[in-house]
C-alpha cells in the first residue's frame, strides 16, 4: 500500500505494535491504547505521517490479525 509494507515480526511483543517498511527504511507503531510511533529509521517524514493515518484507519484490522497469530494475551 503506497509503496509500505505492514507487517509483524513472527516472534512478537507486547504491546500490540506493527512495523512498516518501504525502500528507505523501517518504522514501528504501537496500536493500543493508542496509534503513536515508536520508532523509525530511513523513512521520510511525510511517509510517516501516511503510515500513521493508514495504521489509525486500519487499526481493528490490525489488533484483530494480531489476536489471532498470537492469541488474546
Amino acid at each position: 500500500m503506497f509503496g509500505m509494507k505492514f507487517f509483524f515480526y513472527s516472534l512478537e511483543h507486547l504491546p500490540i505494535h506493527i512495523h512498516v517498511r518501504n525502500a528507505e527504511g523501517e518504522a514501528k507503531f504501537e496500536v493500543e491504547p493508542i496509534v503513536r510511533l515508536v520508532s523509525s529509521y530511513g523513512i521520510k517524514t511525510k511517509d510517516l505521517v501516511l503510515a500513521e493515518a493508514l495504521v489509525e484507519q486500519h487499526k481493528e484490522l490490525i489488533i484483530t490479525k494480531w489476536q489471532y497469530f498470537y492469541g488474546n494475551h
